[in-house]
């Protein structure tokens, strides 16, 4: 089984992955924010200073398998770093594509991650928490990967050896923890892996983006998974 998450986990592999053009794009117009009145501000706000996480830091406030329900594995096959498996010919899915292959947030300080496994058919769960230094960035990052999953209709995951499957991308109402979460989700519509899903959300803690993707779930597992993510997260990093 391959898993695949957002930006805080590389494209694991127990099958290796590589780059495919994604044809036939349907290119969908960019959602518009809502218009918003201005209102005066009383005396100018002075910015948060950033903060410095370490890697230690993040690790301890990041999920274990001591956390998890009972029949939960921790899988510690190593991201490939280089492998880039989604690709799309549509210039609207140039962010998202760049996202999906990333290994760890843009702009993070420090990066951690875990992907646990409930057995050989899934479903397998991926954590991460990227220091970002401000809860503005993090607020930032965040807009900009709604924008980029509203601007792109599809993308092509390319699998080594089974070939290329076409994936529906879509925005999917979030779990609501954590600070203005956001969550999408990926559907394989055609392929050798059609009928594969993936969901994720991203939300921020502070100053910490935290991720949550589930991969060959049943559709239940994100809300309970960011709810631990998140509550562990803010019972051990204490704000600045």
């Amino acid at each position: 089984m391959t898993r695949y998450v957002s930006f805080p986990l590389a494209l694991a592999a127990a099958l290796t992955l590589s780059l495919a053009a994604c044809g036939g794009e349907e290119d969908k117009p960019t959602a518009q924010p809502p218009a918003t009145t201005p209102t005066p501000s009383a005396t100018a706000s002075t910015p948060a200073a950033p903060v410095t996480r370490t890697t230690t830091e993040l690790t301890k406030a990041l999920l274990e398998l001591a956390d998890l329900p009972t029949g939960f594995a921790e899988d510690k096959d190593e991201a490939d770093e280089d492998a880039k498996p989604f690709s799309s010919s549509s210039s609207r899915c140039k962010t998202l594509v760049k996202y999906l292959n990333a290994t760890k947030a843009p702009g993070s300080k420090a990066s951690v991650a875990r992907t646990f496994t409930g057995g050989q058919e899934g479903p397998y769960i991926d954590y991460g928490l990227d220091s970002m230094g401000t809860a503005d960035e993090v607020a930032d990052l965040r807009d900009a990967y709604a924008k980029a999953v509203d601007s792109c209709t599809k993308v092509t995951l390319k699998t080594e050896g089974s070939g290329s499957t076409s994936m529906k991308v879509e925005k999917i109402t979030a779990p609501q923890y954590g600070s203005k979460p956001f969550a999408f989700r990926l559907t394989g519509t055609s392929g050798p892996k059609r009928g594969l899903e993936y969901a994720a959300v991203v939300t921020g803690v502070d100053d910490v983006i935290l991720s949550v993707g589930v991969l060959a779930g049943q559709g239940t597992e994100l809300d309970p998974a960011t709810e631990a993510a998140v509550t562990k997260a803010r019972h051990v990093l204490k704000p600045a």
